[in-house]
């Protein structure tokens, strides 16, 4: 891709901001024009972006295309992944699917959730912890209601080890390898499910970026 500020989609090209020939001068309304566009074409033509929603949708940007000085003023890290928060139906997944297409240029991020990894677990065991905990950029949707592991009767924190395991890769890689994940938990659920060691782990491994609680339901 010559000019990493033009994106086509569908037959149609997308200009997100301007490109000097070094970097792209990025412009959020183009970027908001390209998203509602992309979004229909993955999640069918209902998709359509909430104003409500268009600071939550800035700081993800921001992150993604690394625009440091605005990452700085939002207290985010771009070495750290994506903790992305919010009530039941409010656009996380659909969100954190979208937005890695607005940098085709970086490596994309597999896309696992939660509960089927458990699942996995109870049929394969162990190696399922191995897979997700060393691997690709992954983004783990639903965290913290997915059940119980149970393997040959003996019963597994399953994320929670996973976590761990992703946190030891971070430390591993330099923060080269993300974890990105979606929850409708706040902080303090999320410490009741995989208690404080995995919780300080999660503070180092993810920037928070939450929704406001009264955030519409969406699928309604």
């Amino acid at each position: 891709m010559d000019n990493p500020s033009k994106i086509i989609e569908g037959g149609i090209e997308y200009t997100l901001g301007k490109f000097d020939g070094k970097s792209v001068l990025y412009d959020f309304d183009k970027i908001l024009i390209y998203l509602n566009a992309k979004g229909k074409l993955l999640f069918g033509d209902h998709f359509r972006i909430y104003t409500e929603d268009e600071n939550i949708i800035r700081k993800l940007c921001h992150y993604f295309i690394k625009d440091k000085e605005n990452c700085q003023k939002n207290d985010i890290d771009p070495e750290k992944g994506i903790l992305l928060t919010g009530p039941v139906g409010c656009g996380k997944t659909s969100l954190i699917k979208l937005l890695k297409n607005l940098v085709p240029l970086q490596r994309p991020y597999l896309f696992a959730p939660c509960r089927n990894i458990v699942f996995g677990f109870n049929h394969l065991g162990y190696k399922i912890i191995e897979d997700y905990g060393d691997s690709s950029p992954i983004c783990f949707d639903d965290l913290g209601v997915e059940p119980i592991g149970r393997h040959y009767g003996k019963d597994c924190n399953v994320m929670g080890e996973v976590l761990l395991s992703r946190y030891d890769l971070f430390l591993k890689t330099k923060s080269k390898i993300k974890t990105h994940a979606t929850t409708n938990l706040n902080a303090e659920e999320l410490e009741e499910r995989y208690g404080n060691r995995v919780r300080s782990r999660m503070r180092e491994l993810f920037n928070l970026i939450a929704f406001d609680e009264n955030t519409n339901d969406k699928r309604k």
